[in-house]
Formats: C-alpha cells, structure tokens, sequence
C-alpha cells in the first residue's frame, strides 16, 4: 500500500500552506532500522554523501519552481548563446560495447519475470526501472536494486509455470542501464525525519555493493526528469564522489540522459558538455516532454492539446526536437535514442497485435530517419521490428545537411487531432485505472492495448486541468459537435462516471478492499487535477 504523505510539496520538501494528497514519500516500515536493515557499513557510506548532495537537490528543485513560475508569467523557456567551453571542438568517445543500442527495451525492475525476459529478448539494450514504471514504495524499490544486482551477475532467475522450470539470464553483450528516480523524488526515513535525494539514495545502493569484476561493462545508468544543464554537474559530482569512495577511475561510471522537459530541450548540449567524461547519448522521453510542454504552457489557450491518441507520433513539436537532438549528439559523439511507442501488442488478439506492431514499425522508421541511432520498446515481440529500422550498429556519421541548430521547439498544436468530451472522458478513466494499479503495487498497467506508467498519468492530469482553464477558448466538443465547458463540476461527474463504471466492471466476488481502493484512487486522482499536481509523482 502506498503511503500518501501530508504536508508534503510536490518536490517531497515539507510545506505548511496545504497538503498534497498524491505525492507517495517513500518510507521504511516503522520498525526500520538502519544499522539493522541496509547492508552493513551503508549509513556511513551514505553520510557524507547526504550532507553534500540532498540540499544541492533541494535547491535544484527550488530553481525548477522558479524557472516554471516565469514561463507562467511569460517568460519560457529559450534558446540559449552556447558559453565558450560548448562552442570548442570537444568530442566524446563512445565505448565499444555500446555502439550498438539500436534498441532499448525497457521495464519495471521489481518484476524478475520480466527483467529475465528482456535480458534475453536479444536486444542490444535493456534499462531497468526504479522510476515511472515501477511503484515508489519502500518494498517495490528495494525488491527492484535487489533484482538489479543480479540482474549485473546474471544470476536472477524466474520460475516459469507455462513450462514449470526455472528460466535463467543467457549470456549475451546486452548493455544494461539503470533508471533512478529522479531528482524531484526524495527519499524518507533514511536518517530520521531528515530528507534525502532519492536519486542519491538509488545510486548509492547500487554502487555500495557492485563488484566491476562481475559486471560485462561499467556501471551505467539513465538519469531521468532533468529540467537543466546545471542539474548535469550534480550527477557528475555524484558519479565522480562515489567512484572515489569506492577507489574506482574517476570517469568510471557511465550513463545516459532523457531529455524529458521542455527547458532541457534547449540546453541539451551544455548537458553533454558538463557530463562529458561520463555520458553516451541523449534519450527523447516524449510522453514526459509532451507532459512537461504543457505544464510550462499551462498559462496559454493556444496550447491546449488535442485528445492524446489523436495526436500524430510526427507532430511538430515532437517532430522538431526529433531533429535537433541527433544533430547535437553526433556532432559531440553520442548516441541520439528515440522515444517508446505506447500501443502493446497482444498475443491474444491478432488485430491489436498487427495494429501494434505496424505503428511500432512507422514510428521507428520516423525516428531512423530523423538520424535517431535506436529507440525504447517495451514487449520482447518488439525488438526485431525496433531494430531493423535503424542502420548497425549507429548513425553516428550522419548529419544533415544545412540542420538548423536553433529550431522552433514550442510550434503550436494548430490543425492537429480533435478535441473531444471523449478524448476527457479517457483520460479520468486511465488516470483513475493508472493510479488503482499504483495502489496494488503495480507502476505500470496495460490499458486498452497501451502500455500506461506515471509519464501518461501525468499527461492526463494536466490535460484535464488545461481544458478546464481554457475551454473558454478552446472549444471540446460532444459528439455532436457542440462546445461543452469543462467546469470543475463536470469534471467531478466525469470521475463520477467513470468510477461507478469501473465498479460495476469487477467481478462480482470482487473484495470490498478492491472496490475501496477503485475509489481512493478515483479520490487521489480527482484530487491531484483540482489541486494542480502535475510533478511526476
């Protein structure tokens, strides 16, 4: 069960003026011991760590509520003049064994079944999640870093019903990366009523206790939810303190990088350039960027988005950066990875599944063509399709030609999707079935053939709560046709709906626990939209 913290602020830092009924602070049980319940020697490991890196991530999350603020009043987010040191001719050198990452298949790392099947899937790249897939809830967490060290010995296993054996890790030269949660989360309980970076807490843990001489390639994460080219040299002083405490190369530890906000998009090169010892390529998390576009936009009509399945994979926001990223990366010598594709394929149902895997195929090939070196997918029936759009083992050689370096990255969403009750009416139900997953432990929920984690969640929230600031504006429409306003009342008779719906969906010898937590989930989501909590949380 998730705990729901009070008096807690969006960035996990204690607040007095209002509690924020979905924000899940993770803490240990009650009777959590430290000395007695992390792996011996940790705390003083972990300790000076925390003095120097929790309130340099506090005042990083202080700075992201500033820089939102002003494009709230108007100021967004902008193209900057590259300072001296970005505009030399600095390259970084990619490893061999990781040239090839024409596909990186993804996933919750409390799921052995899954971390096993995706090791074995063949593709060159598997991320292993502590993030958006995966609950932040203290047992989630742990069981995930517990599945991660043995997923870096090959020695998880999972036990196989269909077959009734027990199913191992092949050997392979898949590169494995490790998502943290990001630096907005912060981890509870750790040294008493204290807060600490959760993003320093996953690190840590993992670095404590991995032996190089087991692992096929250094240790290499994927930092998520950065909103800044300062934020970089958090993680690079982080990297280089552990390295040191564990008497490792300076440069040892290796990573790579979602461009997942909207003001990171413009300074994505000074990103690379603050962790170029450690870096290998830029990711475009697009269902985070598309979140954050319209949380950084939440102030203009103009930017209400259509209804989320209406919406092309090559619109030009997204199509844009899609561009530009490639062009920064191979200039500096890394690898550009494109984003995942939501629709699941199904081996129960053959329409879906060539649906899926024919949007799969479209959309990879868009990204190869934007000179994208691999992308993310999800289901192991995916890689070969991921991996056949784009050239072995990277495009690292090409570059367009005449690319312009300062595009236009906020085009307005004109003429694009439709606008409908509907396209809301779907978005109070995945937000409310999304957030009853979240309750049963589950970061990650297949709904209606899409793969639906906290990064969709959020695009939902904040959908929601645009169209009831803006559908003045910009009209949503029935079936008819007809402009319906989005009021804070119609809103609660959508979640009324939409709940009562799912209800009388569960089977009927469904626990009352079950339909209990329906409605905390209903009340959580409805809760967060009117409050506007749209933090990935």
């Amino acid at each position: 069960m998730v705990t729901l913290a009070s008096n807690i602020s969006e960035s996990g830092l204690p607040t007095s003026n209002r509690s924020v009924v979905g924000f899940p602070l993770n803490c240990p049980p009650a009777d959590f011991d430290p000395l007695r319940d992390l792996p011996g020697g940790f705390i003083d490991f972990l300790r000076p760590l925390q003095q120097r890196f929790t309130p340099w991530q506090q005042a990083l999350v202080e700075e992201r509520g500033r820089v939102l603020d002003d494009s709230h009043q108007g100021n967004k987010p902008a193209h900057r003049y590259p300072a001296e040191a970005i505009r030399n001719g600095w390259r970084i050198q990619l490893p061999d064994w990781c040239q090839d990452q024409r596909n990186q298949m993804t996933g919750p790392a409390d799921d052995a079944d899954l971390v096993v099947k995706m090791l074995n899937s063949g593709a060159p790249g598997v991320m292993l999640d502590l993030e958006d897939s995966t609950v932040n809830e203290w047992q989630h967490q742990r069981m995930g870093v517990e599945n991660i060290l043995q997923a870096l010995r090959g020695t998880l296993t999972y036990f196989d019903r269909k077959r009734g054996n027990v199913v191992g890790i092949k050997p392979s030269s898949t590169v494995i990366w490790i998502r943290p949660r990001g630096l907005h989360i912060s981890q509870g309980g750790i040294f008493g009523d204290e807060l600490t970076s959760a993003s320093l807490f996953d690190v840590a843990s993992l670095v404590f206790r991995v032996d190089p001489s087991e692992l096929k390639h250094p240790l290499s994460f994927y930092i998520p939810k950065s909103e800044s080219a300062d934020e970089a040299v958090w993680w690079r002083d982080l990297f280089q303190a552990l390295a040191e405490a564990r008497g490792w190369p300076k440069d040892y530890i290796k990573c790579m990088a979602l461009v997942e906000s909207h003001p990171l998009a413009f300074q994505m090169e000074e990103f690379l350039y603050n962790l170029r010892e450690h870096i290998l390529g830029l990711n475009l998390g697009r269902w985070d960027y598309m979140a954050s576009l319209i949380h950084f936009n939440l102030d203009d009509p103009a930017w209400v988005l259509p209804d989320r399945n209406t919406i092309p994979h090559n619109v030009p926001f997204f199509q844009n950066l899609r561009e530009l990223m490639p062009e920064i990366c191979h200039k500096r010598g890394v690898l550009a990875i494109g984003g995942m594709t939501a629709l699941y394929p199904s081996r129960e149902d053959p329409e879906l599944n060539g649906r899926a895997l024919a949007t799969l195929e479209k959309d990879k090939k868009n990204e190869a063509d934007c000179l994208m070196d691999g992308a993310w997918t999800g289901h192991p029936d995916q890689n070969q399709i991921a991996i056949d759009q784009f050239p072995f083992p990277n495009q690292l050689h090409a570059r367009r030609a005449h690319a312009e370096r300062y595009p236009d990255l906020r085009p307005l969403p004109k003429d694009v999707g439709k606008r409908t009750i509907e396209g809301t009416r779907a978005a109070v139900r995945t937000v409310i079935r999304y957030r009853n997953g979240v309750l049963n432990g589950k970061g990650a929920s297949l709904l209606d053939g899409y793969m639906e984690d906290l990064a969709t969640d959020r695009i939902y929230r904040l959908m929601i709560a645009q169209r009831m600031r803006h559908s003045q504006f910009t009209e949503i429409v029935d079936d008819s046709g007809k402009p319906v306003a989005h009021t804070p009342s119609l809103i609660r008779q959508l979640f009324d709906e939409e709940l009562e719906k799912l209800l009388k969906a569960l089977p009927d010898d469904a626990s009352s626990e079950a339909r209990d937590k329906l409605r905390q989930a209903r009340h959580i989501s409805e809760t967060m939209v009117l409050n506007e909590e749209f933090n990935p949380v």
